[in-house]
């Protein structure tokens, strides 16, 4: 058959065809949020995120942490062009909805990663991390983020698991005010005492760590804290 009349009948048949019926997607808060996965929650077997490195999980933080994270893009207290675009509409029960969603979902992480940074560094790292350094006023980070490290409900994000990259960007934008939270902002006086030999000491160390079998967060945690936090107040 010459090739005309051939793409001719080719495409009659095809219109004779049957049409398959759309397939009906489901109006649901688990449905809605699948775009998040592009960045945040794509896993591989294990439960290791696979994404790139530069984005934290979101799965099992505490939904009091995320509720604020999520209000701080709206509000402008954190700077991430395309989180604000995505949350700059949306009114306080939805990201409510949204927080609580991914708080209840099973936690997932980064795999710890060898470090090749010095073996001085990645010791000046765990002692910032669990003892912190009294004559610069800076606390240990088990004091608010629990000696697993794992974060306290209802408002206070686990250490473990986060890429070190993440962190090292996070201490970067608390010491540039491009990351801000509630007043008073504990993260940004801890970050502006802190040397850059530190951040990398302190991210370094918290990225070789392995995650607990266990990596929720505590329950709770001694109060009060080493220093006030707006995100994480005080309880009457």
């Amino acid at each position: 058959m010459p090739l005309r009349p051939m793409l001719l009948a080719v495409l009659l048949l095809a219109a004779a065809a049957p049409h398959a019926a759309p397939q009906a997607v489901p109006d649901t808060l688990a449905q809605r949020l699948v775009a998040c996965a592009s960045c945040h929650a794509r896993v591989d077997a294990r439960g290791n995120q696979v994404n790139d490195s530069y984005f934290p999980r979101l799965q099992g933080k505490p939904a009091g942490y995320l509720y604020n994270q999520l209000l701080n893009f709206r509000e402008g207290r954190r700077q991430y062009p395309l989180m604000t675009y995505l949350v700059e509409h949306l009114p306080d029960p939805y990201l409510r909805e949204i927080a609580g969603h991914f708080a209840a979902m099973p936690p997932a992480a980064h795999a710890a990663t060898a470090s090749a940074m010095a073996p001085q560094v990645l010791e000046r790292g765990r002692q910032l991390v669990t003892q912190g350094d009294s004559a610069r006023k800076l606390p240990a980070c088990v004091a608010c983020h629990g000696q697993r490290l794992t974060g306290v409900e209802p408002g206070v994000p686990g250490l473990l698991g986060l890429p070190r990259d993440y962190v090292n960007a996070q201490f970067g934008a608390w010491r540039n005010k491009d990351r801000r939270a509630h007043v008073p902002d504990c993260m940004a006086a801890i970050a502006a005492r802190l040397s850059l030999e530190d951040v990398n000491a302190v991210s370094s160390w918290l990225a070789a760590q392995p995650v607990p079998a266990d990596p929720r967060p505590a329950a709770s945690i001694a109060r009060p804290l080493p220093l006030a936090c707006g995100s994480a107040p005080e309880q009457p």
